[in-house]
């Protein structure tokens, strides 16, 4: 017995709906005539080995002190940005990735992020990631949400349900887990809508994963327990 990502993404959205995901504040964007855009890339370095919870505390820490544009940040003070991000943890390392991020957008393009993603997505793919502090996670993330680029990101939601759920995989890395992702759902979904699917089936893995599929996963009440290789191990 096996499952497809295209299944998964049936069962899962047959349970918890479409998925609204990633979540910003247009109406903030509006009033300050600011890139929602901006948002995502900083939202997808905070949370970096943490819970979303906690990089909301983050981001409207930066809201309430009208620091949500590159403008803004980049004149504010290294240490003001690390008080406001702390609560999404490891403030020290993060300010600086979003320093040298932003710093580079400022130089390359002139804060101007349309021109980043008006690029190839290899190339915009490998840009990111020689940005030190930008490895795929963070980099798919910001292509994918922010650029509206066709890529899977594979997190660590991801990893995990992929080891316990019957998906045919030759190993665990990243790289593997996103191509046999991307593989079975663009054969299976439009062009037109594959940017979507992959942001919903990374969405729902989200849910499921902090829902029922947790470290010590919570198997009885999980909504693909039939599939499941660990619940029927243990």
């Amino acid at each position: 017995m096996s499952i497809t990502p295209t299944q998964l993404h049936k069962q899962l959205t047959s349970f918890f709906g479409y998925q609204k995901w990633w979540p910003i504040d247009n109406e903030y964007h509006k009033q300050h005539n600011t890139d929602p855009r901006v948002e995502i890339i900083i939202g997808a370095i905070l949370t970096q080995n943490t819970a979303w919870k906690n990089v909301e505390r983050a981001l409207n820490n930066l809201k309430h002190t009208d620091n949500l544009s590159i403008e803004q940040l980049l004149f504010l003070p290294e240490k003001d940005l690390k008080k406001l991000i702390q609560p999404s943890g490891y403030f020290n390392q993060k300010a600086e990735r979003l320093k040298r991020i932003l710093i580079h957008i400022n130089r390359t393009y002139n804060n101007d992020i349309s021109i980043l993603f008006s690029q190839q997505l290899m190339d915009v793919r490998n840009e990111l990631l020689s940005i030190n502090g930008i490895g795929p996670e963070t980099a798919d993330s910001i292509l994918l949400y922010a650029g509206s680029y066709p890529i899977f990101v594979v997190d660590a939601y991801t990893k995990r349900i992929s080891k316990r759920l019957p998906i045919s995989l030759e190993n665990d890395s990243y790289k593997e887990i996103q191509q046999v992702f991307q593989k079975d759902l663009a054969e299976n979904f439009s062009k037109q809508h594959i940017i979507f699917i992959y942001q919903q089936l990374h969405a729902l893995i989200v849910e499921l994963a902090k829902n029922y599929c947790k470290s010590n996963p919570e198997c009885n009440t999980c909504p693909i327990k039939n599939i499941c290789c660990y619940t029927q191990s243990h």
